[in-house]
């Protein structure tokens, strides 16, 4: 009887080992379209949620949004010690500093580690000459002066980092394809000569058996530019890609020649949200021939599965 057991045991945890494809279960947090009792909002953020630990990946607008969405979702943010902001604008980082406060007693560590891409803190002028900077704060010597004060270290990377077992921020992503994919008319000194090219711009990539998942909050970087610097750290397919791509404003031509860049480096599952546009994404999916199940323009509380299963939380 026991060698019995011992041999079903043994199958289980084969066909288990077979069928987990990632490490981790990502749930949007925050993004456009909310599911019923969400917080709905131009911004982004996501949980990675393996065995071992969780990490977030940029904290929303408004410094509720996170907070609110992750207590309708049922999700414990008290475990999370690791953050990694995409970039600066204050749709991905305004929730940081009040994530800290809310946490920081139940554990020291929570919202400690905050990985950002040089470039980060730098001091953005508008053409008016008014300034800008991360989260509410127009000076952003200010919010890094505010977050550490309670208790938060930056680690500022110029390179890829690996953050957790398969998970990678890539630090400063080289503009080869796309040269700059974002807004226009903010600048990196008060003369206004010098163009915000938004060079901090960062992301996640976690790789599974399948190959390389995109994070992006807006992808300024490009995302051509952003899974080859991810195939830079290993050579696999791209297989998904989830957040905001900043295609919402984009050319047909320029949809066109991202959708078949993906489609030759093997794109599969697309949850592009936020600010990737719903057109731009269904072009994509449909020039790439994505199927239904494996395409979704994401809300509050969308979900990739470990068996990277898209679950949708709402009639996105």
């Amino acid at each position: 009887m026991w060698s019995k057991r011992i041999r079903y045991l043994n199958f289980l945890i084969l066909f288990i080992t077979v069928n987990v494809s990632a490490e981790y279960k990502i749930t949007v947090l925050a993004t456009n379209i909310s599911n019923y009792g969400g917080f709905g909002e131009w911004s982004f953020s996501a949980l990675y949620e393996s065995d071992e630990e969780s990490v977030l990946f940029d904290t929303g607008y408004h410094e509720d949004t996170v907070l609110h969405n992750a207590k309708v979702l049922n999700k414990d943010l008290s475990k999370v010690n690791k953050v990694v902001l995409s970039h600066f604008h204050s749709d991905h980082t305004g929730g940081l500093i009040k994530l800290r406060q809310i946490y920081k007693d139940l554990n020291p560590d929570a919202f400690s580690e905050v990985y950002v891409a040089r470039g980060f803190f730098d001091q953005r002028y508008y053409k008016d000459g008014s300034m800008e900077g991360p989260g509410n704060y127009k000076d952003s010597s200010k919010f890094k002066k505010a977050a550490e004060e309670e208790g938060i270290s930056f680690i500022i990377l110029d390179d890829y980092k690996k953050i957790s077992n398969n998970l990678f921020a890539t630090g400063t992503v080289e503009r080869v394809v796309e040269k700059y994919n974002g807004p226009k008319g903010f600048y990196l000194d008060k003369d206004l000569t010098i163009p915000d090219t938004i060079r901090d711009d960062q992301s996640v990539g976690m790789l599974t058996d399948n190959g390389w998942i995109i994070m992006s909050g807006c992808g300024h970087s490009g995302i051509i530019n952003t899974a080859m610097k991810l195939q830079s750290i290993k050579n696999e397919p791209v297989y998904g890609a989830i957040g905001g791509f900043h295609l919402f404003k984009a050319s047909d031509s320029t949809i066109t020649t991202t959708a078949n860049w993906l489609k030759d480096n093997g794109l599969t599952k697309f949850m592009g949200g936020h600010c990737t546009g719903i057109y731009a994404a269904e072009t994509i999916a449909d020039t790439i021939g994505i199927t239904r199940e494996n395409l979704s323009h994401t809300a509050i509380g969308s979900v990739l599965t470990k068996e990277l299963k898209i679950i949708r939380s709402s009639v996105e």
